[in-house]
């Protein structure tokens, strides 16, 4: 998919590196865990002299060393599934039946019968540690005739159909809370004090997981517990010994030793697991510093300005981003070489390269916005237009014209909308009735008929046909998220009779089959309307389609704190005033995306902030992206106005935008 040259090379020499030296911590970690575990599985208050004692030979003992390697074996591939699976952009579903796709994708299938697997595994380890009653699954018992012969030892069987449970519940609790997404944290620290300071909150996850983990299996195991059972007893001709209590039943699971060692053994696999989770966070979100300018040349593709320019995997392009914004606010020697001008020739490749790629995910984010609010607005009804929305529209054009230069070539980073779409707004000119993003195919069958209507030819007899003198009709010009060929309808002077449409152009209406297909589509739509678990899989999740389109917000977020410190930094550091020539094209980037943005949070469940649960290793970072990304936004343009100050009035741009900045400079804003 990659150049091999360009994408590898961070992925053999930093990620895998980095993943290695999170499993291996892991592994080390594992003997004082299980030591714990072996101490609170065999602890008595009458007899603690006992207990030190027999803690200490079962530690020495070859079954815990057989015991600790399979359990080695365990954590090295949880970390090597954590490795494979991870994300710095979560996958949101935006509807239960998509949510369910996720569970029964083919990936995510094996994912859970690796789990599930590692869990049986675990659950065996922990009864042979336990011992007693534990140990062995089959026991020798007596059948009614006294003829001794070999049993069934249920407690055994429990431990590693309970070790199976919890390994698929933590699987599929992964795909529904996005355990494998990796956040950044704001604030950075060194890998042993954030390891420390998440330990109580890993230990305290594992206890209640497990608890409630337990609990479900309990009850699962009561009604289905005799498929395992019988299974099992076929299988390896094993006998069920009578003179025991089931325990599928009422009397047998309120034996409380046997729930107690259930709880702690879940316990211990969750904490594990969870341990290798943690140092994996830490270890790949370290901060990785990009050389600005290479060394030699064949290691440009190494370099910051190069890396955020190409395609990249994902994760080599957060941290580049991450990097950039430290860089920007702390290193002042290294933004002077991103300030630097190239010898021969004096060209700011450094600069045009950072900014052009800053610019181009704002730019992405931007549309993102624009194209979510346009299909908000044409779902099926016609939204009233706002008046002194013209200005607007020009302040629109401008900054579609103004930023063309930086966009060409663009990076197909972060773009989540079909490139196709973004293609017809770039293809006209600035007069062009393409310029403005996303226009609607109007001749297509599956277009809003509403929406068609609106922009369709007016009827001579009709009373709006011709000139109208009223000012308040003269005021429907089209909004700023209006579409071009709304623009066009609304605001342009009536037809003359030589603009009718030629027949070559009437010819274009929909064919027979087309209108067909789209009637039968529109009847199906009702008929699964009227179904009450139709409308529960496919109906929206409340906030899931705004967390959706700010998911991957962090990179935004670090692009416009770089763009602004280096912007700040420039009054006094950029000998040469590179930053200057693209300081018009920033701020009107910044300022349309604030627009767009302050447009999104009047839409509903848009501005409620979610609860966040202190019972779960759910990273909760991706749900309040949305709010980080305004915030940082708003400060973003307050760094630059606060520090150029009146200068900025200078600066080419729309009306509408000098407005709009004119309140951050007299912090109205």
């Amino acid at each position: 998919m990659f150049p091999s040259e360009t994408s590898c090379w961070f992925i053999r020499k930093v990620i895998w590196w980095r993943a290695a030296a999170s499993i291996a911590w892991s592994v080390l970690l594992l003997p004082p865990t299980t030591a714990v575990f072996v101490f609170l599985s065999k602890f008595s208050f009458l007899h603690p002299i006992q207990t030190i004692s027999e803690c200490l030979s079962l530690l020495m003992s070859s079954c815990l060393i057989f015991s600790f390697i399979l359990l080695g074996g365990v954590v090295i591939m949880v970390g090597f599934l954590n490795l494979e699976y991870y994300t710095v952009i979560p996958t949101i579903a935006c509807s239960k039946i998509a949510l369910l796709g996720q569970l029964l994708h083919p990936r995510q299938v094996v994912n859970s019968l690796a789990h599930c697997l590692m869990g049986v595994i675990v659950g065996w380890c922990c009864a042979v540690t336990v011992g007693n009653r534990y140990e062995t699954l089959g026991c020798p018992c007596k059948n009614s005739d006294g003829v001794p012969q070999m049993g069934l030892n249920e407690y055994h069987l429990v431990f590693l159909l309970a070790g199976a449970f919890v390994g698929f519940s933590h699987s599929l609790l992964g795909v529904i809370h996005n355990i494998n997404y990796v956040s950044f944290h704001a604030v950075q620290q060194y890998k042993y004090l954030h390891f420390k300071g998440s330990l109580p909150l890993v230990l305290k996850c594992s206890a209640i997981q497990a608890f409630y983990s337990i609990r479900n299996f309990t009850v699962a195991y009561f009604f289905l517990g005799y498929i395992p059972k019988t299974w099992i007893c076929k299988t390896l001709n094993l006998h069920l010994d009578s003179s025991v209590h089931r325990l599928d039943s009422i009397t047998g699971f309120v034996d409380l030793s046997l729930l107690y060692h259930l709880w702690i053994s879940a316990t211990f696999l969750l904490f594990t697991w969870y341990i290798t989770l943690l140092l994996f966070r830490i270890f790949v979100t370290e901060v990785y510093s990009f050389p600005v300018q290479p060394t030699f040349t064949e290691d440009s593709y190494q370099c910051l300005p190069r890396v955020l320019i190409d395609q990249q995997p994902m994760i080599l392009k957060f941290l580049a981003l991450q990097d950039l914004a430290l860089l920007s606010k702390h290193s002042p020697s290294r933004r002077g070489e991103v300030f630097s001008l190239s010898q021969p020739g004096g060209h700011a490749h450094n600069w045009n390269a950072v900014s052009r790629a800053c610019l181009t995910l704002l730019a992405d984010l931007t549309q993102r916005l624009v194209a979510y609010h346009e299909t908000v607005a044409t779902n099926g009804r016609a939204k009233s237009l706002s008046s002194g929305s013209e200005r607007k529209i020009s302040s629109d054009t401008s900054f579609t014209s103004g930023t063309e230069d930086l966009f060409s070539p663009r990076p197909t980073f972060l773009t989540k909308t079909p490139t196709s779409v973004f293609a017809r707004s770039f293809a006209g000119g600035p007069h062009s009735p393409l310029t403005a993003p996303f226009t609607p195919d109007l001749d297509s069958p599956f277009s809003s008929p509403t929406l068609r209507r609106l922009t369709g030819p007016v009827d001579q007899c009709s009373p709006w046909h011709g000139s109208v003198q009223s000012p308040h009709i003269m005021r429907r010009v089209p909004k700023l998220w209006s579409t071009s060929a709304e623009s066009q309808v609304s605001s342009s002077p009536p037809r003359s009779p030589a603009s009718v449409p030629s027949p070559k152009q009437e010819s274009t209406k929909p064919s027979f089959l087309a209108q067909f297909l789209q009637n039968r589509k529109e009847q199906v739509k009702n008929f699964m309307a009227k179904r009450v678990l139709i409308m529960y899989l496919f109906n929206k999740l409340p906030e899931a389609s705004s967390q959706a389109l700010f998911a991957d917000s962090q990179a935004h977020i670090w692009a416009l704190e770089a763009l602004s410190y280096l912007v700040q930094a420039s009054f006094t550091e950029d000998q040469f005033g590179v930053v200057q020539t693209t300081l018009p094209s920033m701020l009107s980037s910044m300022l349309h995306l604030q627009e767009a943005v302050d447009r999104h949070f009047k839409l509903p469940h848009a501005s409620s902030k979610p609860v966040r649960s202190a019972n779960s290793m759910e990273d909760f970072t991706y749900k309040t992206l949305r709010f980080a990304l305004r915030a940082t936004l708003k400060t973003a343009i307050y760094r630059i106005t606060t520090t150029f100050g009146s200068h900025l009035n200078a600066v080419q741009m729309s009306a509408e935008h000098r407005k709009r900045l004119q309140q951050f400079l007299e912090f109205k804003e």
